[in-house]
């Protein structure tokens, strides 16, 4: 344990930041999960509005600093890859 107070109160505000990342990753997790099962149930209009939830919670991720740029993107192409199979 850190004996500086400034240290103190960057451990306490690191772990804060480390649970609001891991709530934010896992409910993008969740929605991308959602638009696969409604692609897997052949729900088109389930899947888009699905697909946009996730494409936007993706962005947020990358603009927050928790996915790059190139991995939103990846998972962005091919979630819309994945939605045109039932269009």
């Amino acid at each position: 344990m850190a004996n500086i107070k400034s240290q103190k109160k960057r451990i306490i505000t690191n772990e804060k930041a480390r649970l609001a990342n891991a709530s934010a990753k896992s409910e993008m997790r969740t929605a991308i999960k959602n638009v696969k099962l409604a692609v897997e149930e052949k729900n088109l209009e389930a899947a888009t509005t699905r697909l946009n939830k996730a494409v936007s919670l993706v962005d947020k991720a990358v603009t927050a600093g928790r996915l790059t740029k190139n991995t939103a993107a990846r998972k962005k192409s091919n979630l819309n890859k994945l939605v045109d199979t039932i269009r």
